[in-house]
């Protein structure tokens, strides 16, 4: 079928193309070839993988929302088509109370400035408790702790430089030089602690390069090179080991954990010692910076870890610390097996996220089976949001109705062998319907 297509069109684009070599140059008829292959290109890629032209524009221009009213071309809720106009899907019929803006849109107060200089400035011709000016027979008081606030905002360098110009002195006879002390506070290093917290902050807190903030203090006029950077974060480092040892220990009695890796290029990768370091780089010549976050106690925790190994062999190093009397971890990650690699416990949740995008790239060949799937979906993440409004605890299922979750998850996954489309829309269907499957673990 697909050759066969692709055959016809071939012909019929180069008889088209005969014919122009007579009329336009050849400089014109080369830039219609041009565009007559990539119509043939995409021609050929819906035939072959049977992508649609809603898929095909995602593809190329991003989809701008994945709502299950949007994909479908339904409302969820009154069952009607969308109109042309491009509802609000979900959010349609909502009042105009409802659509309130949530609070934190608006400008940030004065108390919103935790880390601003406060300056208390007093009236230059009154005093406490002395006579009004205005009427002469009363008296003004302070208001405490309500005075006028007038907040200024100015700009300065991240880091900043001080030069000391210490006064000499020089004996005429004897030739002796009298220096005067630097004034307390300045300390020996010509790096403060302060310099060096900044550094690291901008870099690893900030992702704001060496490179570049070597760029921007050098047009202000305080010269600080990429590499002295990052001696003076490698030797404050060394600091903060114990505080680093107790992170990973506290990340490691978190009830949730998440974790993924990338691919991190490094010009110069010092191999630890040992055997089994050896080992990984004999088998594995890429960098990888694996990132763990853990929920512990109502905060998060983020790690990351720079190396050979993958985010599960990291999370096997960090769940070794954990407390033998702690139930496993729930564990979220994507479906790659990278992410599991390694001897540890958890409960493995997959992205679900994932897993319902590959309902939504099929849509418009299964609508009706799509549809049933995402409003299926919809009312698990309607349950995520009431236990998120409630504050509900991971430990307390039975505020929500019985069984709320887990029987529509599981009708969602017993949809798929409904769909009778021949045997390729089967094994389409059947494929997201096995990537549900896998990421189905808890919800």
């Amino acid at each position: 079928m697909v050759a066969t297509g692709w055959t016809s069109w071939h012909g019929f684009a180069e008889a088209i193309l005969e014919r122009a070599r007579g009329v336009l140059s050849p400089q014109d008829c080369e830039k219609l070839k041009t565009v007559v292959d990539t119509l043939g290109f995409l021609t050929l890629e819906l035939e072959k993988k049977g992508m649609s032209i809603q898929r095909l524009r995602r593809l190329l221009f991003g989809a701008s929302t994945e709502k299950t009213s949007r994909v479908t071309g339904v409302d969820s809720k009154s069952g009607a088509g969308k109109a042309g106009d491009g509802g609000e899907g979900k959010d349609a019929g909502k009042t105009e109370e409802s659509r309130k803006k949530r609070p934190g849109h608006g400008r940030n107060g004065v108390v919103a400035y935790t880390g601003a200089e406060k300056v208390t400035v007093t009236h230059e011709t009154l005093g406490h408790a002395q006579s009004c000016p205005r009427c002469d027979r009363g008296k003004v008081y302070v208001q405490s702790g309500e005075p006028a606030a007038l907040l200024r905002i100015t700009g300065m360098a991240p880091l900043q430089a001080t030069v000391y110009e210490l006064e000499r002195l020089r004996c005429n006879l004897c030739g002796e030089v009298f220096t005067a002390r630097a004034p307390p506070g300045t300390g020996k290093a010509k790096y403060d602690e302060t310099a060096a917290a900044m550094i690291g902050l901008l870099k690893y807190g900030c992702g704001l390069p060496f490179n570049r903030l070597e760029k921007l203090e050098t047009s202000l006029g305080v010269p600080l090179p990429a590499a002295t950077q990052w001696e003076v974060v490698r030797k404050a480092a060394s600091h903060l080991e114990p505080a680093y040892g107790e992170l990973i220990r506290q990340a490691a009695q978190g009830e949730v954990v998440h974790n993924d890796d990338t691919v991190m290029r490094i010009l110069d990768l010092q191999e630890p010692s040992g055997s089994e370091a050896r080992q990984d780089t004999k088998q594995r010549t890429g960098t990888f910076t694996s990132g763990i976050v853990s929920t512990f106690e109502g905060r998060q925790l983020a790690l990351f870890f720079t190396g050979r190994k993958h985010a599960g062999e990291n999370l096997e190093r960090v769940l070794a610390q954990r407390a033998k009397e702690l139930a496993p971890p729930v564990q979220m990650c994507d479906a790659l097996s990278r992410n599991t690699t390694g001897e540890f416990e958890t409960i493995l949740a997959n992205c679900l996220a994932h897993s319902r995008r590959k309902f939504v790239e099929v849509a418009a060949s299964f609508p009706d089976e799509c549809r049933y799937v995402l409003e299926t979906l919809g009312e698990v993440y309607g349950h995520e949001a009431t236990t998120r409004e409630q504050q509900m605890s991971p430990r307390r299922p039975a505020c929500l109705p019985q069984g709320a979750q887990r029987p529509a998850h599981g009708e969602a996954s017993a949809m798929a062998p409904r769909a009778d489309r021949g045997a390729k829309g089967r094994a389409q269907l059947g494929a997201r319907r096995g990537h549900h499957l896998h990421a189905q673990a808890l919800v």
